[in-house]
C-alpha cells in the first residue's frame, strides 16, 4: 500500500532529515505568570488552553499538534472524579473484551444537542485565538474519533484555518463492535457500532498571505508544508500505528494517551525545515513534547488540571528517551 508509512520508513542515511534544530524558547515571554517548568529544549506551563492562547504572543507558533477533549466535559474536574471511583459519569467502562482489559471511554454518543452545540463552539473560539498566535503557513494536527470529527472539523474551518485533510491512524482499538447493552444474548449476532480500525486526524493550516507561494512561506516563516519522510519519501496520510504500548502506559497515566511511535512521525512532519516551535495546548501529561524533544524540536504545552501539569516533568524525560521502534 503505496500511501501507508510506519515509523520504519524514516531514512536512516538522510541525517538532514532525521532530526531537528531546537528553537529557543524565551520563557518569560511564553510562561507569562503562570506557573511552568524549563526542560531541554521545551516549555511545561499550567495554565488553561484558552486563557494563555489570549495572551500569547501573536505569529509565535509554528506548528500544533493535539489531541484535544473531544467532548470537552469529559475532563472537567466531576467526570474525571467519577472515572476514578467506577462511577462511570460521561465516562463507560466497558467489560473485558475477548480477554483484554478495556480502558474507559467517553460516551461521545451520549452528548445530546445543546452538549454538542457548546463543542462547536468550542473549537471555534479556539481556532480563532489559535489563529492569532501561529505564523502564516503553520499546520495543525487535531486528534479526533469517527462520532465528532465532522463536527469539529467544521468548527475549526469556520474558526478560519484551512482544511488541508485526514491523516488515518490505522490502529485496531477496543471501540466499537459490542452487542446492545442488556440484549447481548437476544441479539448475539449483532453489534451496535462496527469495530474501529482508525483514527481520524484533521490536518489543517492557518492561511498564507495574499499572493505569497509556499516557496515565500517556506523562506520567511519556516512553514507553509510538510516535512518529508526523506529526499525520495514523501510524508504520506495513512499511518500504520500500534495501541499505546503498556510501558508508556506506565509511564504516563492519562487516558487518551498516544503512542511514540506514532506521535513522533507526526510531529516531525508538523516543521517542514525542522525548526521552529510545536505547540500542544491539551498537553495532559506530555507525550507530543515528549516526541518533540525525542527528534529535537522546541515545543510547548500547556495544562490545565495540576495532576498532569506535575506529571509532565517526570513522564516528558522518560517518554523521551524510548525506543519508540521497537515498542
Amino acid at each position: 500500500m503505496t500511501s501507508m508509512q510506519s515509523s520504519l520508513d524514516l531514512d536512516p542515511d538522510a541525517s538532514r532529515f532525521q532530526s531537528g534544530r531546537s528553537f529557543e524558547i524565551d520563557k518569560e515571554k511564553f510562561s507569562l505568570d503562570y506557573d511552568s517548568h524549563s526542560y531541554r529544549s521545551s516549555l511545561l506551563i499550567h495554565a488553561d488552553c484558552m486563557e494563555w492562547l489570549g495572551r500569547c504572543p501573536e505569529n509565535s507558533i509554528h506548528s500544533i499538534v493535539t489531541d484535544p477533549p473531544y467532548g470537552v466535559k469529559e475532563y472537567d474536574f466531576d467526570q474525571i472524579k467519577k472515572r476514578e471511583n467506577g462511577n462511570g459519569g460521561i465516562w463507560r467502562l466497558p467489560p473485558a473484551f475477548d480477554g483484554g482489559k478495556r480502558s474507559p471511554l467517553p460516551r461521545f454518543t451520549a452528548l445530546n444537542g445543546k452538549e454538542r452545540d457548546h463543542l462547536e463552539r468550542f473549537f471555534f473560539e479556539w481556532t480563532r485565538l489559535v489563529n492569532k498566535v501561529l505564523v502564516p503557513g503553520a499546520h495543525v494536527f487535531i486528534a479526533s474519533n469517527t462520532f465528532l470529527s465532522q463536527l469539529i472539523f467544521d468548527a475549526v474551518i469556520a474558526g478560519g484555518l484551512e482544511y488541508r485533510g485526514n491523516i488515518v491512524r490505522l490502529v485496531t482499538t477496543f471501540r466499537g463492535g459490542d452487542r446492545p447493552k442488556n440484549y447481548e444474548k437476544e441479539f448475539s449476532e449483532v453489534c451496535s457500532l462496527p469495530r474501529g480500525n482508525f483514527e481520524p486526524w484533521g490536518l489543517f493550516r492557518k492561511p498564507l498571505p495574499e499572493k505569497m507561494t509556499v516557496g515565500e512561506c517556506l523562506r520567511e516563516f519556516n512553514t507553509g508544508a510538510l516535512r518529508r519522510l526523506s529526499k525520495d519519501k514523501p510524508f504520506a496520510d495513512v499511518i500504520s500505528s500500534e495501541r499505546t504500548p503498556e510501558r508508556e502506559k506506565k509511564i504516563s497515566n492519562h487516558p487518551s494517551l498516544k503512542p511514540q511511535s506514532f506521535l513522533r512521525q507526526i510531529v516531525r512532519a508538523s516543521l517542514p525545515l525542522g525548526e521552529g516551535i510545536v505547540l500542544d495546548p491539551f498537553m495532559g501529561s506530555g507525550s507530543t513534547i515528549s516526541a518533540a524533544e525525542a527528534i529535537g524540536y522546541s515545543a510547548i504545552g500547556t495544562e490545565r488540571f495540576q495532576d498532569y501539569f506535575e506529571a509532565s516533568k517526570t513522564s516528558v524525560e522518560k517518554l523521551r528517551t524510548l525506543d519508540a521502534k521497537s515498542s
